[in-house]
């Protein structure tokens, strides 16, 4: 991969589908909240990436990519069907069932920092002292969101779960987007790897629903299936080619910066959809959640 100049995420190739993502993303988060009013947490999964696979798949064949990929593709699309399509959303729900989806959208916005530390041991790209100091601040501010959170939870809400699968998403997010954009991954057409990584995750979300939730649950208001074809198509098929292909681009490191404008915006509509109650403890940690953030993205050189 050839190194990104510095200021790589100011070109229009790279921004706009940066600003994209974070944009759409941002939305997503009180989305999910909703979804899961309404269904088992898993179900509401595979509601959301079923329609989703199908999708992508028309969207590899509208792009003319080939759908028939070598073992190692397919061995790699199952494993990231496992941990990004499974694992990372799986816990996600369930993360947002003990905290408010800003919360949930701050804790993921770290994935800057494990995307750095695997992009440098799995792909042998630089870390710079400034990223770090930016993560370390970000770490702070993320803890005091955390704190307060705890502090303000609602009954019957386990703080410390929701972290830990927050945690656990993070990491599943984290994998794929590193692993995707090794030399296997790279050796087949994008749309079809993430088409038929999202037909193996949906397999692997079935298989958890059934067996922790039971036979399914298909719910009939329009509001769910709304969200959930806005989820599938433009919060799923419309976005990850954007995010992978900005991995491959700019680096793992430097993609995850889409989270700056992601936490800004799903705090937001927290606020507005869920009632989220900025404390002064709320706002400290928000301020140094960006600014450890905007410190690693204004890093030269950085992860690339």
């Amino acid at each position: 991969m050839s190194e990104a100049p510095p200021h790589a995420l100011l070109r229009p190739r790279i921004a706009i589908p940066f600003l994209t993502i974070s944009l759409i993303w941002g939305s997503t988060w009180v989305v999910i909240a909703d979804q899961i009013e309404t269904a088992p947490p898993v179900w509401s999964v595979v509601w959301r990436f079923a329609p989703a696979t199908l999708g992508a798949f028309v969207l590899a064949m509208v792009l003319r990519s080939s759908l028939f990929i070598h073992r190692k593709a397919h061995l790699l699309a199952m494993a990231l069907g496992l941990s990004q399509f499974c694992c990372n959303y799986v816990f996600v729900y369930h993360a947002e069932l003990h905290l408010t989806s800003g919360i949930v959208a701050v804790m993921v916005s770290l994935l800057i920092v494990p995307n750095a530390l695997l992009g440098r041991w799995i792909l042998g790209q630089q870390v710079t002292p400034r990223f770090m100091l930016g993560s370390a601040v970000a770490i702070t501010g993320i803890a005091l969101l955390l704190l307060n959170e705890a502090q303000a939870a609602q009954l019957g809400r386990d703080v410390p779960l929701g972290v830990l699968f927050g945690l656990l998403a993070m990491t599943g997010a984290s994998i794929a987007s590193v692993v995707q954009a090794g030399d296997v991954g790279r050796s087949v057409s994008l749309p079809s790897l993430l088409a038929w990584s999202m037909f193996y995750g949906t397999l692997f979300d079935a298989a958890v629903a059934w067996a922790i939730e039971g036979p399914p649950t298909i719910p009939t208001g329009t509001a769910f299936w709304a969200g959930a074809i806005y989820l599938a198509v433009i919060g799923s098929v419309a976005t990850f080619p954007l995010y992978w292909n900005l991995v491959r681009e700019i680096g793992p490191g430097r993609a995850a910066y889409h989270g700056v404008l992601t936490v800004i915006i799903a705090m937001l509509l927290s606020t507005l959809f869920e009632g989220y109650r900025w404390s002064a403890l709320a706002i400290a940690g928000s301020v140094l959640a960006l600014a450890g953030l905007v410190i690693a993205l204004r890093a030269r050189n950085p992860v690339t």
